[in-house]
């Protein structure tokens, strides 16, 4: 194409053979012509107008085999060239490749209606048949393997029947009786409801504990009570990570990174257990809490299987001027069932996810003493009164400071889990965790296997592995290989080190005492296996990985385990 001669515009017009384009009456001629400025080639012949027929309403119109009206296509001749002005209803659109995403033919309101309901009312397999058959797949998982995480659990099938509700349609920012929108009235009386279970559930006096049941997780919880009591910079102490604390109590890594939050925003030091025996230093938590003087002190952990001190945590707490925070996630569940000491008899806070050994739906609690204190000033920061002051502030962190609306079908299920937790049969469940947990590690000594302070308290135990030479995420991948599920974790505050096992979820299932005899044994030649591999493969771990593919001792112990497992039905759905 030669441009040399172009001008430096392309005209593209419209021109209508209607004589006065101000007439109010209807158009009786509907063809235009269509002009291409002919200088734009550097032609002296001009390419003639191409007249462009608008679409009338046609009354002849052509009846498919399903009955249904369609109009035949309209051509026209554009620049000698026929060009159909209609979208072609066969599946082969020109404008778009997708057929799902096209305009529907406007077919009137019932039909559209008709469209959305149908649409609305699919189940799971017809309208997204690939995430359905992955959540089959999970299913198996769960029904064929065992699992030994301490923080994971089955809820019963009322609890998973609140969370797959139309509860999560509703908004409902705000407290109970202070939400942003309308329409929440039914949603505060089961947040009530909630609440009021939840101080049940531990026994306690609605005069002297409040409770938020809004939290998205525990670590949302215990971030909110740092947000709302605290500035930033200032001081919080908990349990080293590595010696079995929790993230979000702070923690930094050894080139100095700061990995939560809790660091992030506020100053973090924490105090860590004797490397000997696996117990908690107090001697040297109050010497260090003497000197940093945080301003709030934590209790708790998620990989502690002892019981905790709260009456020493009190006194070093008013000694150097601290909230006394607890963490009870990993045990609510013994707490509740009066298994293990309450952190409530000394506490200032006590924080909670609700899913552990709660049994509950995945979210966080956080319980606050309400009221005056006694022969002190304020806790909170600015607080020269005795009260302490707690609720305004950490519901204000809530919201809005942290988060959105509250995810009204967990709090329903809550509180369906709250009603089980206060019932008699629910204290039985949670002697039977506490039995198996101590059967299985007697199990476990008893094949000379060495466990983290020789024992435990609660519902967790803690396998040293370094005992054995094993590299403890090789030993969790031979464990998932054989649909064991145990997560790895260090021992003494030194990793890598060992795995963490717990007996809430398989109690769920309906294990006992017997049968924890025969998964201490599918452990430990789990662990024969790891140290096969790691003496044919090497340690380091993509190496190690090769001596997964087709071993025969992993696909053996592997039918062993699925056999043994598909014993015990799945609480909250069927196989």
């Amino acid at each position: 194409m030669d441009l040399s001669s172009a001008q430096p515009g392309l005209s593209l017009g419209l021109t209508t053979h209607v004589s006065s384009p101000t007439l109010p009456s209807p158009v009786s001629d509907n063809s235009y012509s269509l002009h291409v400025n002919s200088s734009f080639r550097g032609s002296s012949s001009p390419i003639p107008s191409a007249p462009l027929q608008l679409l009338e309403e046609k009354d002849e119109r052509v009846r498919a085999n399903n009955g249904e009206e369609q109009v035949e296509d309209e051509m026209i001749s554009f620049m000698g060239r026929p060009l159909c002005v209609k979208r072609q209803i066969d599946g082969q659109s020109n404008f778009c490749s997708n057929p799902s995403k096209r305009l529907a033919v406007d077919s009137g309101p019932e039909a559209r209606r008709a469209s959305v309901r149908g649409w609305g009312n699919q189940p799971l397999e017809a309208a997204d048949p690939e995430i359905s058959e992955i959540m089959k797949k999970e299913k198996q998982r769960q029904f064929k393997g065992i699992e030994l995480i301490a923080s994971e659990n089955f809820v019963c099938r009322a609890v998973m029947e609140a969370l797959g509700s139309h509860l999560t349609n509703k908004y409902s920012e705000g407290m109970p009786r202070a939400k942003y929108y309308t329409g929440n009235e039914h949603i505060d009386q089961i947040e009530l409801l909630c609440c009021k279970r939840a101080l049940a559930a531990f026994d306690l006096d609605s005069n002297i504990w409040g409770v938020n049941v809004q939290p998205y997780s525990c670590s949302s919880a215990n971030f909110a009570v740092f947000t709302g009591l605290l500035l930033p910079g200032d001081r919080i102490m908990g349990l080293d990570s590595p010696s079995g604390g929790h993230l979000s109590h702070g923690y930094y890594t050894q080139s100095g990174k700061k990995v939560s939050a809790a660091s992030i925003f506020f100053e973090t030091l924490s105090y860590k257990v004797n490397p000997q025996t696996g117990y908690i230093d107090y001697e040297k938590l109050e010497e260090k809490a003497l000197d940093y003087r945080p301003k709030i002190l934590i209790s708790g952990g998620s990989a502690y299987p002892r019981e905790w001190d709260y009456a020493r945590f009190r006194k070093i707490a008013d000694k150097c001027g601290a909230v006394l925070m607890c963490d009870m996630a990993q045990i609510s569940g013994l707490v509740a069932a009066k298994e293990v000491a309450s952190p409530f008899d000394y506490c200032d806070i006590v924080t909670s996810t609700t899913h552990k050994s709660l049994r509950g739906p995945r979210g966080g609690i956080i319980f606050y003493r309400r009221g005056t204190q006694s022969g002190k000033q304020g806790l909170v920061h600015g607080d020269d009164s005795s009260d302490y002051g707690f609720e305004e502030k950490i519901n204000f962190a809530l919201f809005p400071s942290l988060q959105g609306g509250p995810h009204n079908n967990h709090i329903a299920a809550l509180a369906v889990a709250l009603k089980e937790v206060a019932s008699p049969h629910y204290k039985a469940y949670m002697q039977q965790v506490k039995k198996n947990a101590q059967a299985l590690a007697c199990a476990l000594l008893r094949r000379k296997c060495r466990l983290v302070t020789g024992g435990t308290d609660n519902h967790l135990l803690l396998w040293d592995l370094t005992a054995l030479g094993l590299i403890d995420r090789n030993y969790e991948k031979v464990c998932e290989a054989c649909h064991i599920t145990v997560n790895k974790c260090a021992i003494n505050g030194v990793s890598p080190g060992g795995v963490r096992i717990g007996t809430p979820a398989m109690t769920s299932r309906g294990c006992l005492e017997d049968d924890f005899e025969i998964m201490a044994d599918f452990l430990l030649r789990a662990a024969q296996i790891t140290n096969n591999i790691q003496r044919e493969h090497g340690k380091l771990y993509k190496d190690f990985l090769k001596g997964l593919h087709n071993n025969k001792d992993i696909i053996e112990l592997r039918t062993r385990v699925e056999n043994f497992a598909s014993q015990f039905a799945m609480p909250g759905f069927d196989i």
